[in-house]
């Protein structure tokens, strides 16, 4: 006759023992606590990633001093028709990838603020140009999604004239707009619009 098996200890064991509805208790409460700490961890992405947009952070280190005081003077700062964009809207895109991959780019921009490479406004200067020249190609390569977000050809009044000198030869936003390639894009004009431009362009 054999020996009877040895009986088995430990936590592997006691689980083992347990009743078929222990475990059928244990499947909605983990589900439970699996979209409770689901939601925390998106709640708390969306909130860093809104809080990461926001004119306050972007402008906390003083080498931002000069491109938020050029902000606040521009139309896109001040208008009469009391709308604001922010650092955000003309500098992180508006699809979630894209963004998120400007965000990235941006926490690595910390470096030269730790390193000082802009800490004096002699040395921002110095560094326009470059800032500028990347700005641009960015939105080149984007078509300018961050402007579009906000401006779009198709709604501009057919009669609104681009400036003084437009208005007396009859030529409206829409009409230019229309006639341009498809290759142009927003910014291929509209450079300086928020920030002085940088000598020499």
């Amino acid at each position: 006759m054999d020996a009877p098996e040895p009986k088995r200890r430990g936590v592997g064991a006691w689980l083992w023992r347990r009743p078929v509805h222990a475990w059928r208790l244990g499947l909605p409460v983990g589900a439970l606590l699996l979209f409770v700490v689901g939601m925390a961890v998106a709640g708390g992405f969306v909130g860093a990633l809104k809080f990461s947009s926001s004119d306050g952070f972007c402008t906390a280190c003083h080498e931002m001093d000069a491109p938020r005081r050029e902000l606040a003077s521009s139309r896109h700062g001040s208008n009469p028709f009391g709308v604001h964009a922010g650092c955000a809207d003309c500098h992180v895109p508006p699809t979630f990838l894209a963004g998120m991959k400007r965000h990235l780019a941006g926490a690595l921009e910390g470096w030269g603020h730790m390193t000082g490479e802009l800490d004096t406004p002699a040395k921002y200067e110095s560094h326009r140009l470059e800032l500028a020249q990347q700005v641009w190609a960015e939105l080149k390569a984007n078509d300018s999604a961050e402007c579009r977000s906000c401006h779009r050809s198709a709604r501009m009044v057919a009669a609104a004239p681009v400036s003084a000198a437009s208005a007396g030869a009859g030529i409206s936003s829409a009409t230019i707009h229309q006639s341009l390639a498809a290759s142009y894009t927003c910014i291929d004009c509209h450079k300086g619009l928020a920030h002085t431009l940088p000598r020499g362009v």
